[in-house]
């Protein structure tokens, strides 16, 4: 059956975000028969199977997300590669929005479009991951009246996410991923409380994911303009306070959390760096070679000051080499690794 339109008596829809260590989670929650249309965005990169995982899963049918579709109870939608999943008047929709969290499908879109559609019908999960994709969504899930479930932070593989929405949120339910799935069956079975109003900030977001047009005057409703600018196009930063969480949003619509602004400027930086090690690099060798040319041709003092040249470089190189190494060093005393998710190049 085709869902209807607006909220319902039961929470049957259910949307949920994971991202690094998410997998094994969501296959213990469709294993559970669940009376709600599911949606799921997990961090992808370019191929998913993961609608065939969880389809082999349990005994819910999951499919990829289908452009204008509606969607029926008992199945579970996945977001696909490089676009964000939306929900809207019964149906779904995919868009290719500004990345949100260095993601593509991101969690927040599909949290905000739920709570703007269906109100306090809402149920929103958040499971393993890194950053805070998930927390401005869930936020906006429990503004309308709706229920927040996260996987308890000592169950999970990467606990970032959990933790941030923990933080932010005033979630209903922290539970292990084993006692989700019967969690969500008994949360799904019963009526859901009064429907609010969703904040003005949470419509112009929703909004700009799904490519609807906006004006600088539209940008300036969502906050301060900053001193920063987006590490993805480099535009001026609009800073907004949600509650006493602080996020950022450029004009073209690329939106971060604060600890998102600090692992995408963290990558500029290392893209910075390894440019200059290479550009140093090159630039010694081609002094050294020059310097070798002169020498043949008895020009020892041009010789001279290109073998010069090539010293300084090697040592300007020197210096960015310890730099990185400092940096790697760092990282891997934190316990951090490249998760390829969030940058789009893992397959899940």
């Amino acid at each position: 059956m085709a869902r209807s339109k607006g909220p319902t008596n039961n929470h049957d829809i259910i949307v949920i975000g994971a991202s690094a260590g998410g997998i094994e989670p969501l296959k213990r929650i469709v294993a559970a028969g669940l009376p709600a249309a599911v949606f799921v965005v997990v961090h992808v990169g370019e191929i998913s199977y993961l609608p065939d995982i969880l389809d082999r899963a349990g005994r819910l049918e999951a499919q990829p997300a289908g452009n204008g579709a509606a969607f029926r109870m008992g199945c579970i939608y996945v977001a696909p590669p490089r676009f964000h999943l939306l929900l809207h008047d019964g149906h779904m929709m995919l868009r290719r929005g500004p990345r949100e969290n260095l993601a593509r499908p991101a969690i927040d879109p599909l949290f905000r479009s739920a709570a703007l559609s269906y109100g306090a019908s809402v149920i929103g999960v958040l499971l393993s991951g890194s950053l805070s994709d998930g927390t401005a969504g869930l936020r906006a899930v429990k503004a309308v009246g709706g229920l927040a479930v996260v996987q308890h932070p000592k169950d999970t593989l990467v606990p970032s996410m959990v933790e941030s929405a923990l933080n932010y949120v005033e979630v209903d339910h922290c539970v292990p991923a084993a006692e989700v799935g019967g969690l969500l069956a008994k949360l799904a079975a019963e009526p859901p409380g009064e429907t609010f109003a969703a904040p003005p900030v949470v419509r112009l977001e929703a909004a700009i994911a799904a490519q609807q047009h906006s004006t600088m005057k539209d940008a300036d409703r969502l906050g301060e303009l900053s001193v920063f600018t987006c590490p993805e196009c480099h535009g001026p930063l609009w800073e907004i306070e949600d509650g006493d969480m602080l996020r950022y949003r450029c004009h073209t619509g690329h939106a971060f959390t604060a600890d998102a602004v600090i692992e995408a400027q963290a990558v500029e930086a290392d893209e910075i760096l390894w440019a200059l090690l290479r550009s140093h690099q090159q630039r010694a060798e081609f002094a050294r070679r020059m310097a070798e040319r002169e020498k043949t041709r008895r020009r020892s003092e041009l010789a001279n000051q290109l073998g010069q040249r090539a010293q300084e470089y090697e040592a300007d190189a020197a210096v960015i080499e310890r730099i990185l190494e400092s940096r790697l060093a760092r990282l891997g005393g934190n316990g951090a690794g490249g998760e390829e998710e969030k940058h789009d190049k893992s397959g899940a």
